[in-house]
């Protein structure tokens, strides 16, 4: 063997490794697509009728008791700028949170590990959710005069943050609703106010000091913010933050995953 094979072996190895892991995480994208969506004929559907329902809802609400929306002209736009990176935070948040517990009886095979049930679950909802909002919004911008020119960069950075957040969240509360059951109702009472407290409904600028020092904590209304400066022309969000977004979110991944490596089997034993 000469030294070029020699040196080649490791990245074969590594190669070979990647492949696998890449396979294993289609195959079970796959599955949870069948199982999820596959199972009635409107399955996919309903993913694109929920969000809209909720933006008619909210637009045909205000627009009764307002003239006009606190950006723009168009209330379907500005409510579906707020709650489609809230949509995908939450959508990706929750179904992380419940990778183990789905992939339980997959696991037991020694080609999937509990890394690729996290991930194949959170690929999978990231894919749903981009393609949900360009669906949406390249619907209300055809067919709602909104006036609207479009900055794609920070519409990505915002709908990253949320991703990045989602996928924190999940991974850490993986590991602590398997190891501290009550943890999860706790955690569902704390966060049910998020909807209200995220800047969905109203601007951060327009609130009270007091209110803005306390909601600045929120990573989600700097998510929803500086999405709609993509949106927005004449919107800043100057109070923005992305080294806290992506940090927080950065930070929250790292200790789940750390904490996943060490209890993922005491978490599939509950």
């Amino acid at each position: 063997m000469n030294t070029d094979d020699a040196f080649s072996l490791p990245q074969l190895a590594r190669s070979s490794a990647a492949v696998r892991t890449a396979r294993t995480i289609t195959a079970l994208m796959l599955r949870e697509m069948g199982s999820t969506y596959g199972r009635s004929p409107g399955g996919y559907l309903w993913v694109i009728a929920e969000p809209i329902g909720v933006i008619l809802v909210l637009s045909i609400a205000f627009s009764l008791m307002l003239r006009s929306p606190s950006l723009g002209t168009s209330f379907m736009l500005y409510y579906a700028t707020g709650y489609m990176p809230f949509s995908i935070y939450t959508e990706l948040a929750n179904k992380t949170q419940s990778a183990l517990n789905y992939s339980r009886p997959l696991l037991a095979y020694p080609g999937v590990t509990w890394l690729d049930a996290v991930l194949a679950r959170f690929f999978l909802n990231l894919i749903t959710g981009a393609t949900v909002s360009a669906v949406l919004f390249t619907g209300i911008l055809t067919f709602v005069d909104t006036q609207t020119v479009l900055d794609i960069g920070p519409i990505l950075t915002g709908m990253g943050m949320a991703a990045c957040l989602g996928l924190g969240v999940g991974t850490l509360n993986c590991v602590l609703f398997g190891l501290f059951p009550i943890w999860r109702q706790l955690w569902g009472v704390a966060t049910r106010p998020l909807f209200l407290a995220s800047g969905i409904l109203f601007l951060y600028e327009d609130l009270p000091s007091i209110a803005q020092d306390i909601l600045w904590w929120n990573p989600l209304i700097h998510v929803v913010g500086w999405t709609r400066t993509g949106f927005y022309t004449t919107y800043h969000a100057s109070y923005v933050s992305l080294t806290y977004c992506f940090g927080l979110g950065l930070g929250l991944l790292a200790l789940g995953l750390i904490f996943l490596r060490a209890h993922y089997k005491r978490v599939l034993e509950q």
